[in-house]
């Protein structure tokens, strides 16, 4: 693919096949991703890349520990609930995302099921773990270049024609990953990166997200025209 074909054509895919993702596929795409910037070359960046049963049992460990009323323990913050216009962005796409799942609003059992896919990581055949290193650990920097590494991981696997959607979902129940990933105590977990092959059939595969003009984004300064 070229460039822009990646980033244009790009969309967070919720919906997956069950066919297997070759290791040797997916350490070419964290092999591209690492080439991410980071602050000062710190890479500060590991992953954990988890398929088959351990991954099986940190969807049932995660969905079971959220579905009981275990209060969530998030390693990274998360900060304040999303308000004004940021919070409508996030309505935005909840609403496209139902409308193309044919979830009413009043209909509680499928918006309850949607959100218990994003707790099982979407089934996606696939999880990517993305932790940083403890010592880094309230370096403002350190977020920001993993969310640089994440992104590029996602345009990668889109260029191998796999699908991705970074979430925070699957990493709720953070004692239940650390123990079926592995994950070292010297390891902060950041996000996770549910990963595969597009399921085509998937209606929320179709939705392409709306993004704000660059007119609004962006100030220009000291330019003629």
């Amino acid at each position: 693919m070229q460039f822009d074909d990646v980033i244009l054509g790009r969309r967070s895919i919720r919906g997956y096949k069950p066919d297997p993702v070759p290791k040797a596929l997916i350490a070419e795409i964290i092999g591209l991703a690492m080439r991410a910037p980071s602050s000062m070359n710190t890479q500060p960046w590991n992953f954990y890349v988890i398929t088959g049963e351990p991954l099986d049992r940190i969807r049932a460990g995660n969905t079971e520990r959220m579905a009981a009323g275990i209060p969530q323990s998030r390693e990274f913050r998360t900060g304040q609930a999303f308000a004004g216009k940021h919070r409508d962005r996030q309505v935005g796409v909840a609403k496209q995302l139902f409308s193309a799942m044919g979830i009413e609003r009043d209909n509680k059992d499928k918006r309850q099921d949607w959100v218990l896919r994003g707790f099982r990581q979407f089934d996606a055949p696939v999880c990517v773990i993305i932790t940083y290193d403890r010592v880094l650990d309230g370096s403002d920097d350190t977020p920001f270049d993993c969310g640089a590494v994440a992104t590029a991981l996602v345009n990668a696997a889109w260029s191998r024609g796999l699908g991705a959607v970074i979430n925070s979902q699957g990493i709720m129940q953070s004692p239940v990953v650390r123990e079926h990933a592995g994950i070292a105590d010297d390891q902060v977990i950041m996000k996770s990166i549910a990963l595969g092959w597009p399921d085509e059939t998937f209606p929320a595969n179709a939705v392409v997200s709306e993004r704000k003009s660059v007119e609004e984004a962006t100030v220009f300064v000291g330019f003629d025209n």
